[in-house]
């Protein structure tokens, strides 16, 4: 199984592998690795799998409540609903893949997340996405790159996602220039899972056999994982190979055996076939449980001709599982996955020496022990050093004459403020028929629990323009929105999963960034008692020595005790009064009106207080329980102007409104910690009582009627801001085709 062409220390270099980390294998081995062992240890060491730049600010973060059933280190983390139910939740990136080739990229990256929750014995119920791209306004190259890879990653998520009957629910569609190089994909998955019948990743029992389920193995893929921890440059097309193909319709049929088969207590543990395929799966496995594994790699299913071990082991052909069964139980297997139309074959065995063994048509072709591989990755401690463009980016002042019409109307249509419709109709929404609140509906999506009269609420957020400016508080105000975004739906926030997308982390300040928005998360998480149940890390986010922001994308999950009170975020009736939560101060630290003004992103992050955000939740939960609220948008991007704005478009009705601030323009501030709440004319002393209450300020600042938006010297007729809302973005996109 030797290069010959290449000693063993090129090979490893061409792994991708440091030339201690090459020598750390063989003092673990006692001796020099093979073709395959290099193979093997490439793929876990590479920074995909085993986190070793991230580790160290990993830990940390808040991980345990009464209600987490299973925090990080599974396919997904579990959370108790209550009534003998669990939510089983997870965020993965894709990024990589889909700036390669955006199609398969997006829809193999829903085909992984998917399967990392119903490994755990869930169904899959709902899924959102975080996708981001430079801007594609415009005639640049850079803009009709990005709208090709829009509309490739969009199809791929929806080509995916639909034909497994799972709706797409939520999610944000940014643009920024630092994504040129990089475009990022975030795929979320919810599942739904009785709390006593969760699974979990682990082989262990002496003789208990190790089963490989699903689709045949091919070459795609090769090399996937260890792709996804290197920078881009100009040559990045030629990763192409290393991009997997997607199959929903086998996915759909192994999703559906793998639940029958949890059904039959026929098995010890399952695990998805992710990044670095067997090797993954069958290290993380026998890791997990202190053991060992024989496995024969001739009797994998294989789709193509003359594959070697090396093949087998690192392919990342999509839509596989491991299973460790229970000895004895190996025909039951078999029967439910051939009823199913899928591979199946017993592949080897759990025993207790510690050792991953691998044979190839009888003769041993590779022998590792499991744990330095599975446990013992290196975890790096890289310098850190605050970026130099931190240095007087707090420096900047607002000083030009710009009329507040002028910039409502430069604002209401930039990319990231109208409606993505033409985004979120590609994808089926419906399916299942539990959708109570979906996408184009603002702030947080909600999905009902048949089974229990309750609802989940969830949202996937991340402003990375304040992240850039301050990555700390950045991070921090993303755990913030997130929860928010729930908690306007009516429901309480329970935990996050998190997808932290970086740059490369062999600059100092790149790694300065990352430790900042772990220490970000770690506090907020901590003050706003929402834990964090797992998640993922990307990072090499940079071609040609340009990363992007620093981007810690969060998705909230929260429950609503009653599917009848999900809150909806657009004005319903005319005449009914709207008010202001929270303070309104003069920030524009890289706000959406500093960037289209000024061209800047740059100033002093938004104030940040944990105590004023749980009070702004409390007070639209409690309110919407006594059923005081008719609807509730939290005010983000773009200030008090747009949000009211959004909400009057999204419900087709005319709002007035009339609020004194400071200064003329924080109209447009994006102070955090505000709402815009909804309520009838005969609600509003007892729902200042609920304000009073939770001490957190509220203003009366309107009310809904008429056909115009009116706010303070802005004016627009509302036909004329639903044009623009919903139809901008279905122009630029389409303007090439």
């Amino acid at each position: 199984m030797q290069k010959q062409e290449m000693n063993l220390q090129e090979i490893a270099l061409a792994h991708s592998l440091t030339l201690e980390e090459f020598e750390n294998i063989k003092e673990i081995l006692g001796r020099e690795p093979n073709y395959v062992e290099i193979g093997i240890f490439s793929a876990m060491w590479s920074e995909h799998c085993s986190y070793k730049s991230s580790k160290k600010y990993l830990s940390g973060f808040p991980t345990s409540a009464p209600w987490v059933i299973q925090g990080p280190g599974e396919n997904a983390g579990v959370i108790d609903i209550g009534d003998g139910y669990a939510a089983v939740f997870k965020m993965e990136s894709h990024n990589h893949p889909s700036f390669i080739e955006p199609y398969q990229g997006a829809a193999t990256g829903v085909g992984g997340i998917l399967r990392d929750v119903f490994t755990m014995g869930a169904r899959p119920i709902a899924n959102m996405n975080s996708i981001r791209f430079a801007s594609i306004e415009g005639n640049s190259e850079t803009a009709k790159k990005h709208r090709f890879l829009l509309r490739g990653v969009v199809a791929g998520i929806g080509g995916y996602g639909n034909c497994m009957g799972v709706p797409t629910i939520g999610g944000e569609t940014t643009f920024e220039e630092c994504y040129a190089g990089n475009n990022l994909v975030n795929a979320f998955t919810i599942g739904l899972a009785k709390s006593n019948e969760i699974f979990l990743g682990k082989a262990e029992g002496l003789g208990n056999p190790v089963m490989y389920v699903g689709s045949k193995t091919g070459r795609d893929g090769l090399g996937g994982a260890v792709m996804s921890s290197a920078a881009f440059t100009e040559d990045s097309e030629s990763k192409r190979p290393t991009v997997q193909v997607g199959d929903p319709f086998t996915e759909k049929l192994l999703l559906e055996a793998c639940l029958e088969l949890f059904k039959a207590d026929l098995i010890i543990g399952i695990q998805d076939m992710g990044a670095a395929g067997l090797t993954s799966s069958s290290f993380e496995m026998a890791g997990r449980s202190g053991s060992g594994m024989i496995m024969h790699l001739d009797k994998v299913p294989a789709r193509e001709e003359g594959m070697t071990p090396y093949d087998f082991m690192l392919s990342e052909s999509q839509e596989r599982m491991l299973i460790c069964a229970k000895k004895g139980c190996e025909q039951g297997v078999i029967d439910i996955f051939e009823k199913w139309e899928l591979d199946v074959a017993v592949i080897g065995e759990v025993t207790n020496t510690g050792n991953m063994e691998l044979f190839w048509h009888g003769e041993k072709c590779a022998e590792v022990p499991v744990q330095p591989v599975s446990e013992q990755a290196p975890v790096l401690d890289r310098p850190t050093k605050k970026p130099a463009y931190l240095d007087g980016i707090e420096n900047i002042t607002l000083d030009k004459e710009i009329s507040n019409q002028a910039a409502f109307d430069d604002l209401f249509s930039d990319m990231e403020v109208v409606d993505k419709s033409w985004v979120y109709s590609q994808y089926d929404s419906m399916v299942q028929t539990n959708t109570i609140k979906g996408p184009g509906s603002l702030d947080g999506s909600s999905i009902r629990i048949k089974e229990t009269g309750k609802a989940l609420s969830m949202s996937a957020d991340c402003n990375t323009r304040l992240c850039y400016i301050n990555p700390e508080l950045g991070a921090a105000a993303a755990v913030m929105e997130s929860g928010r975004n729930v908690a306007m739906t009516g429901a309480v926030p329970k935990a996050i999963t998190d997808c932290l997308n970086f740059g490369n982390p062999t600059n100092p300040e790149v790694m300065w960034q990352f430790a900042a928005s772990c220490e970000g998360i770690k506090k907020a998480c901590r003050e706003l008692n929402t834990p964090v149940i797992g998640g993922n890390v990307s990072l090499y986010n940079e071609t040609n020595g340009v990363g992007v922001f620093p981007t810690p994308s969060i998705a909230m999950v929260g429950v609503n005790e009653d599917a009848n009170k999900v809150l909806p975020s657009c004005v319903q009736e005319n005449g009914n009064i709207l008010y202001i939560l929270g303070e309104t101060k003069s920030e524009f630290g890289a706000s959406l009106y500093m960037k289209k003004m000024y061209g800047k992103v740059a100033g002093t992050h938004p104030e940040v207080n944990f105590t004023k955000e749980l009070a702004l939740w409390n007070t639209v939960i409690e309110a919407n329980k006594l059923g005081l609220l008719k609807s509730a948008k939290d005010v983000n991007i773009g200030g008090i102007a747009i949000s009211a704005a959004k909400m009057a478009v999204v419900g087709n009705k005319g709002i007035e409104i009339s609020i004194s601030l400071n200064d003329s323009k924080d109209i447009f501030s994006e102070s955090l910690s505000r709402a815009i709440v909804e309520l009838k004319p005969e609600n509003c002393q007892t729902f200042e009582e609920v304000a009073k209450s939770f001490n957190i300020e509220y203003t009366r600042i309107g009310q809904v009627g008429g056909d115009k938006i009116s706010i303070n010297d802005i004016y627009k007729d509302l036909d004329k801001a639903s044009f623009v809302y919903f139809n901008r973005f279905k122009q630029v996109i389409e303007q090439d085709l």
